[in-house]
């Protein structure tokens, strides 16, 4: 079976430690986008993320799987006892909305735009 993810985003209190921990570990590649981005053959496929000083929630990785309709997929998701962590993100390459599955998982659904 192929990964059903289609994006990891690694949100950390420390960026440069965590890219040379990885880096260091894996010989992952690192480009400097935006944002500091995990790249290989196909491009990015997952990023670093600084989490603000405020944040109460601890580094966590958080798997993008990839969904057809985001507003339907959320309004499922809570229907099955998720709760949204994040509301809405709309971006040039598609929409996110991160959830917590019912034990509190940490999952992001991704709609794609064409």
């Amino acid at each position: 079976m192929s990964s059903p993810f289609v994006f990891m985003d690694v949100r950390t209190t420390d960026v440069g430690a965590s890219r040379r921990f990885y880096t260091e570990l894996f010989g992952w590649q690192v480009a400097d986008l935006p944002v500091p981005m995990f790249t290989g053959e196909t491009g990015p496929w997952g990023a670093l993320t600084q989490l603000a000083e405020d944040d109460a929630r601890q580094p966590q990785w958080i798997p993008y799987a990839p969904v057809a309709d985001l507003d339907a997929a959320v309004a499922k998701a809570v229907g099955l006892g998720a709760t949204v962590t994040r509301e809405r993100v709309d971006l040039p390459q598609g929409s996110v909305t991160v959830i917590e599955d019912p034990v509190h998982a940490t999952l992001a659904l991704w709609e794609a735009h064409d």
